[in-house]
């Protein structure tokens, strides 16, 4: 199992939200490509990076800090937030991340999700945000009528071949997962699946691993250090699970 340390952005920090509530935000750092290095000296691999302004009204204003992150971290990079046309895909991708996350846009306007498919294959992921049992978008901030399960369905047969799925009422909460969210999606579906909200414990990334999830996002966990990330790491790697 992957493990991905997160950071999300808001102009220009290091910050991490309750619940997706923008008016519940702490700022973690200034300097954004910093704790990325930290994470690779603790041993990660990849990192799940999430431009929450961008995510918000649609554009891509922490850009230039992405860049300088993929530049000098190291580290595997997916970036979403903010992602609804295919020039920002093509910008993000020439930049060297490893996978381009699309959100509000696989609800709102599939047809370009179908042509990112087209293009970009399996440097296409999709963020399924769940707010009981419905897609949430817009950074969190409205509904859709959209079933979770439903529209994983519709993703899988459009060709996704990931899916970044988040329990928005456990994220930032620090309470746990949702287990049998995760073990309908890994039992019901061919995707990978990556698991994001609520990780608290080491126990928690073993019971994932168990379901059978391909990655876990760690967020507020390793910045209140609930988690070692170092101690995570080398955990998975002793289980055999990275």
């Amino acid at each position: 199992m992957e493990l991905y340390p997160a950071i999300d952005l808001r102009g220009g920090k290091a910050v991490r939200l309750l619940r997706g509530d923008y008016n519940k935000m702490t700022v973690y750092s200034e300097s954004p490509s910093a704790v990325a290095r930290v994470f690779k000296a603790a041993g990660a691999e990849y990192l799940h990076l999430v431009d929450l302004d961008g995510a918000k009204d649609g554009d891509t204003p922490n850009f230039e800090v992405i860049c300088k992150i993929v530049s000098e971290s190291g580290l595997n990079v997916e970036v979403g937030g903010g992602i609804r046309s295919l020039l920002t895909v093509e910008r993000y991708l020439d930049m060297g991340v490893m996978r381009v996350i699309i959100g509000t846009a696989a609800v709102t306007d599939p047809e370009f999700l179908h042509e990112a498919l087209r293009r970009f294959g399996d440097k296409i992921a999709v963020a399924v945000d769940t707010r009981d049992g419905l897609v949430a978008t817009h950074g969190w901030m409205q509904t859709s009528d959209e079933n979770c399960e439903d529209f994983c369905q519709s993703l899988q047969d459009a060709g996704v071949k990931t899916v970044i799925c988040t329990d928005i009422s456990k994220d930032g909460a620090l309470q746990g997962v949702n287990d049998e969210l995760y073990e309908s999606l890994t039992r019901r579906f061919e995707m990978d699946i990556i698991a994001s909200g609520g990780v608290s414990s080491i126990y928690d990334l073993i019971r994932l691993s168990e379901i059978g999830v391909r990655g876990t996002i760690l967020g507020k966990s390793i910045y209140t250090g609930s988690i070692d990330l170092a101690n995570a790491v080398a955990v998975m790697k002793k289980a055999g699970c990275s």
